[in-house]
C-alpha cells in the first residue's frame, strides 16, 4: 500500500469514527456543523483565511507545564483518569491517538464562524469542501488534503526516550511515519521546568546489543536507556529537526512542533521523574506477531542516524533570515527536510505589511496584538477551556500568495507569530533530509 492509499484509508477510518461519535456524543466539540454553504460563506467572509478554535489535548502521562495560557482550573477538564492538558494542536485534520477513553475529535481543529456565535466546523471538512481553493493543487494531488499539523508541547517534566516510526515501519501497521521539528519560543518559556536538555540518538560507540539488553527488561526494571544517549542543552530561539526513527527524550521546555499527520511512537524508557510507563508503550505500534520481539522493536530505529557522530551539525536548526525590512522581519525556523517547514514573523510596533507566502499555512500569535487580514489578532493572557480565541488562523494558498495584511496596533510591543507549512513551501533552505 503506498502513502496516498494509507492517507485515504486513515482518513476514511477517522470519518467513520467521527460519524459514530456524533451519534453517541463522544466529541469535544458537539455543536459542529459541516454544511457547504456555511463553510464557503465563512471562507469568503475571512477573505481566504479561517480563524481556528483552540484545540487542547490531554495526555495520560507527564505533568502539565502550565505555559499554554490555559486557566489553572481547566487542566483536568477531561477527567483525572485522562491526565492533564499538556498540548495544544494547530491546523490539525487528524485526531490524537489517545487511548480507548479519548473523545473522537481530540486534537482536531475547528473553524469559528464568527465572534458572536459558537458555531464551528472541522478544518478537515473545509479541506474536503474547498480542496484546491484552500490548500492548493499540489497538496490535493499528492496528499488529498492537508498533510501536517503543529502543536505546543508543554510538560513540567522531561518526556520519555522514544522514537516515531519511519514511513516503512508505520506502513506495516497501516499508519503513517512521523518526522517532526522542534522550536523553542522565548515568549512562552519564562521557566524551563525540571530538565532543560533534550536527548537525541545514542552515543556513536554504543553497541546495538546494549540497546536490546536494556529494552528486554522494560517490564521488570528501569531501562536507564538515556545512559547510552546524548543530551543537548536547549537554546531558546532555535530548534532541531528530528527524523522518523531517531530516538529522543524532549526537555521540559514548551516546544513548538510542526510535524507530519501522524501520532505513532515506540517508548524505550519506562521510568521518568518517578512516573512508570507500561510495557505496551514499547510495542503498541508493532504488528501482532512482532509484539515482544526485541529484534523487531530495535529495527524501528534508523540506526545510522541515531549514532551519527555529527548529529548537531546535521539536525540543529538556528533561525535563517528570509526577509528583514523596516516594518517586519521573517525567518525560517523549521527547514532542512522534505516534509515540513515553519517561519517566525515579527511585525514591529506601529507597523503594517502585506506578507506573501507561496503556500497554505496555519499560524499562532505568540506575542502582541493587531490585525491579521480582516481579523483581530492577539496573544491571549488566559483562556478558559471551550472559549474562543483570536490567536490562531489558517491561511489558504490563494490568500497566502495574494498576501495577508498584518498590522501591529501596539506602539511598544512587537507582534510575533509562528507559521507552519507543508512540504510545498517555496524557498525552504536545505529541503533534502
Amino acid at each position: 500500500m503506498n502513502e496516498l492509499e494509507l492517507i485515504d484509508k486513515n482518513s476514511a477510518m477517522l470519518d467513520e469514527t467521527l460519524a459514530e461519535a456524533k451519534k453517541t456524543g463522544n466529541l469535544v466539540v458537539k455543536d459542529a456543523v459541516n454544511d457547504e454553504d456555511t463553510i464557503r460563506s465563512t471562507f469568503k467572509k475571512g477573505e481566504g483565511v479561517f480563524r481556528l478554535f483552540p484545540a487542547f489535548v490531554p495526555r495520560r502521562f507527564g505533568k502539565a507545564g502550565h505555559r499554554l495560557k490555559l486557566h489553572p482550573d481547566d487542566y483536568f477538564v477531561f477527567g483525572m483518569e485522562r491526565g492533564s492538558i499538556t498540548e495544544r494542536w494547530f491546523a490539525s485534520t487528524i485526531a490524537a491517538q489517545n487511548g480507548e477513553k479519548a473523545k473522537a475529535d481530540e486534537g482536531l481543529s475547528y473553524v469559528c464562524t464568527g465572534y458572536d456565535a459558537d458555531r464551528k466546523f472541522a478544518l478537515r471538512d473545509a479541506v474536503k469542501v474547498l480542496g484546491e481553493e484552500l490548500v492548493g493543487k499540489e497538496l490535493m494531488e499528492k496528499y488529498h488534503g492537508w498533510p501536517m499539523y503543529s502543536k505546543f508541547f508543554d510538560n513540567e517534566n522531561p518526556l520519555f526516550h522514544h522514537l516515531h516510526l519511519t514511513f516503512e515501519a508505520a506502513e506495516r501497521v497501516g499508519k503513517l511515519g512521523k518526522p517532526e521539528h522542534y522550536f523553542f519560543p522565548k515568549q512562552l518559556n519564562n521557566y524551563f521546568g525540571e530538565c532543560n536538555y533534550t536527548y537525541f540518538g545514542f552515543d556513536p560507540d554504543v553497541d546495538p546489543q546494549e540497546i536490546k539488553d536494556r529494552i528486554k527488561r522494560f517490564a521488570e526494571d528501569d531501562t536507564r536507556i538515556t545512559e547510552l544517549s546524548r543530551a543537548y542543552r536547549v537554546e531558546l530561539g532555535t530548534g532541531w529537526y528530528t527524523p522518523a526513527g531517531v530516538i529522543h527524550a524532549p526537555a521540559s521546555v514548551l516546544t513548538y512542533e510542526p510535524q507530519w499527520n501522524s501520532d505513532v511512537n515506540s517508548v524505550y524508557e519506562n521510568i521518568v521523574s518517578g512516573e512508570i510507563y507500561p510495557p505496551e508503550m514499547l510495542d503498541e505500534e508493532c504488528p501482532e506477531d512482532k509484539k515482544g520481539d526485541v529484534d523487531y522493536i530495535f529495527s524501528l530505529l534508523d540506526w545510522e542516524k541515531n549514532i551519527d557522530p555529527n548529529y548537531r551539525k546535521h539536525y540543529f536548526r538556528p533561525p535563517v533570515k528570509e526577509t528583514e525590512e523596516k516594518a517586519y522581519s521573517q525567518s525560517f525556523i523549521a527547514y532542512g527536510n522534505p516534509y515540513i517547514a515553519a517561519k517566525e514573523l515579527t511585525v514591529n510596533p506601529g507597523q503594517s505589511a502585506v506578507i506573501k507566502d507561496g503556500a497554505a499555512y496555519g499560524c499562532i500569535v505568540i506575542q502582541g496584538r493587531g490585525k491579521f487580514g480582516v481579523f483581530d489578532a492577539e496573544s491571549p493572557t488566559l483562556l478558559r477551556f471551550g472559549q474562543q480565541s483570536t490567536d490562531e488562523f489558517f491561511v489558504s494558498e490563494q490568500a497566502a500568495t495574494r498576501g495577508v495584511t498584518v498590522t501591529n496596533t501596539s506602539k511598544v510591543e512587537p507582534l510575533v507569530m509562528l507559521k507552519h507549512f507543508g512540504p510545498n513551501c517555496p524557498g525552504v533552505p536545505g529541503k533534502e533530509e
